[in-house]
């Protein structure tokens, strides 16, 4: 069952500010970071099965047309504007509906991830569900429009890295920037 039982991943690299992009685009480039997040929300334990990956209309068009739909997962866009005519994706109008998908689809979904942008973030991370965010924390200053919400200290609490055996331990360093993963569970 996905409505409210379903655990809810986030994925998301942001920098000292918070920031998560500027103009329909991330600020960095970071191979590892984003061979993370190619691994975190592809594999599955279960091999008949594939990941749901949950995304705001901007997140669709910000991804490189000739990778969209993401590979090897089961693409969901929210949007109240676009037609469900995108090939390899499903169109849903609210996150209620991608919840209700999940279910229609229980038996072909493992995990739901949820990957952008800043609105539908906000909505996963406040709904009643289990929640566990993935960040990657990017040091470095940018420049961005787009932001992170707040993590509530109340709600979500750091966990160590070892409770997924997919999020590296060490931080890394890439183009003189240095990065960490994260993972906090919410309480």
């Amino acid at each position: 069952m996905c409505s409210t039982t379903r655990k809810l991943n986030i994925v998301v690299a942001a920098c000292n500010n918070m920031g998560i992009g500027i103009d329909g685009t991330l600020p960095w480039r970071l191979k590892q970071d984003m061979a993370f997040f190619r691994k975190v929300t592809t594999v599955t334990k279960n091999t008949e099965k594939k990941n749901m990956v949950i995304m705001g209309k901007n997140t669709w068009l910000s991804i490189p047309a000739k990778f969209r739909p993401l590979s090897d997962r089961i693409n969901v866009v929210l949007s109240s504007q676009m037609q469900n005519n995108i090939e390899g994706a499903h169109v849903v109008k609210s996150f209620d509906k991608a919840l209700e998908l999940c279910d229609s689809l229980q038996n072909e979904v493992e995990s739901v991830f949820v990957i952008g942008g800043a609105s539908v973030y906000k909505e996963a991370m406040q709904r009643v569900n289990p929640c566990r965010l993935y960040i990657t924390r990017v040091h470095h200053n940018f420049i961005c429009d787009t932001f992170f919400p707040a993590i509530d200290e109340k709600v979500f609490v750091k966990v160590p890295n070892t409770v997924d055996e997919n999020v590296p331990q060490e931080t890394c360093e890439e183009n003189g920037i240095t990065f960490l993963f994260e993972v906090y569970e919410k309480l």
